[in-house]
């Protein structure tokens, strides 16, 4: 099934994304495709971070679905991002550590369109008016946050 306009919200993965979004919208303002397939559980953040460090050649390669899959959830994801009124952000992804810092890639073939999605985050807005954040996202539903320990994983530090 091709995702449409009209027709993202019958996906399958429509449900699970949204889940996502929302969770990590509890956390913070910013919704990055990389967090979405790890709340999903497509992604360990063990092997999130071997590719930042450059120890992986693309994240593709540990992402665990199709890369028709993997589309389908970044189009959902910008689909559902806009409904809400989240701001699209490119973003630029440079290998961690010590030494020269080279642009990560994110798809074997480096597709340009693809790399895009991957790329773009998604930043909630807030409105002058708000002083503190409140339960209702600016573009969206009300959304509950639970503050479930297991929901949150940091990363290490080092």
């Amino acid at each position: 099934m091709k995702v449409t306009r009209a027709s993202y919200r019958r996906d399958t993965y429509y449900k699970r994304v949204v889940t996502a979004v929302n969770q990590i919208l509890c956390d913070g303002s910013i919704v990055a495709p990389v967090e979405v397939f790890i709340r999903m559980d497509l992604l360990k953040r063990e092997k999130l971070e071997d590719w930042r460090f450059g120890r992986v050649p693309y994240l593709e390669r540990v992402i665990n679905c199709n890369l028709s899959k993997t589309g389908r959830i970044l189009k959902i994801l910008a689909l559902h991002a806009e409904d809400r009124g989240l701001k699209p952000s490119r973003t630029v992804y440079k290998k961690w550590g010590k030494g020269v810092k080279p642009l990560l890639w994110f798809s074997k073939y480096r597709h340009p369109r693809l790399e895009a999605a991957y790329s773009t985050h998604y930043v909630q807005q807030r409105r002058k008016a708000e002083s503190a954040p409140g339960p209702e996202a600016p573009g969206g539903p009300p959304r509950e946050c639970s503050q479930d320990s297991s929901d949150s994983q940091e990363l290490p530090t080092q």
